[in-house]
């Protein structure tokens, strides 16, 4: 018996989680949120998912800081992320960008808007499930 695929999402945007979690957990997904990047470590320490759909643009510790966090630790390195932001390539008023998402160690790396299907899909492929 397959066990359900844990997925943590974590996004600063309750609206936005709670739409990703319940497109999740239709697919059949087991779905936790964190609503900023200490939470998500914090609940990734305490029981790791089976992959992670992270914001970038989070208060306290960012997503990019989160990944690398994870990336470069042993414990946590193969699980899969998948980085969300609202940062377009074009805009460079910010310090955030396109490429520096690119340059991630990031499993995957979508923009927003994101759709629920591209999330999922993402999500499948990186576990190779059907």
């Amino acid at each position: 018996m397959n066990h359900q695929k844990r997925i943590l999402v974590v996004d600063d945007e309750p609206d936005f989680a709670a739409i990703v979690q319940s497109n999740l957990e239709k697919e059949g997904f087991v779905v936790e949120v964190a609503y900023n990047g200490v939470e998500g470590l914090e609940k990734v320490h305490a029981n790791p998912p089976d992959a992670i759909v992270l914001d970038v643009m989070m208060p306290e510790l960012d997503g990019y800081k989160v990944c690398s966090n994870l990336k470069g630790d042993d414990k946590y390195c193969d699980i899969p992320i998948i980085l969300l932001t609202a940062v377009a390539s074009h805009i460079t008023s910010t310090r955030y960008s396109h490429a520096d998402g690119m340059a991630t160690e990031a499993d995957d790396y979508i923009a927003k808007p994101a759709s629920a299907r591209e999330i999922t899909q993402s999500i499948k492929r990186l576990l190779d499930i059907d």
